[in-house]
């Protein structure tokens, strides 16, 4: 049975983008494994998990107070992602990821507007 929240594309986008924010923290120096490579991953695992909790929630004021953590974790991703490469010149994993990034951060922001329209 898929749940709700599994129907949702931004949940699914926010997904992949965790796949890959997990394959780009595997090439930082291993001295980043408790400090980038931790905190990035918080951040990639923490967005479609807020997705999740609130379309579990049935109400749209949950919905949104969920979404807007997610949005909140994407910019701390994409800050992080900015300063690895700045740091260690990983622009060759970056681009997908930026993309990614800015893809669930555009369908986190119409499903926000979808909600709060109706």
């Amino acid at each position: 049975m898929i749940k709700r929240h599994q129907k949702l594309l931004v949940w699914q986008e926010a997904m992949k983008l965790a796949e890959s924010v997990y394959a780009l923290s595997r090439q930082l120096p291993r001295e980043e494994l408790f400090v980038l490579t931790a905190q990035l991953r918080k951040c990639a695992v923490s967005v479609p998990s807020n997705i999740a909790e609130g379309a579990s929630r049935h109400s749209d004021k949950e919905m949104l107070r969920f979404l807007n953590i997610a949005k909140g974790s994407l910019a701390e991703m994409e800050t992080q992602i900015l300063l690895c490469e700045r740091l260690y010149s990983i622009e060759w994993c970056y681009e997908d990821t930026k993309r990614k990034i800015e893809d669930v951060f555009a369908l986190n922001e119409s499903l926000r507007r979808r909600i709060s329209a109706a």
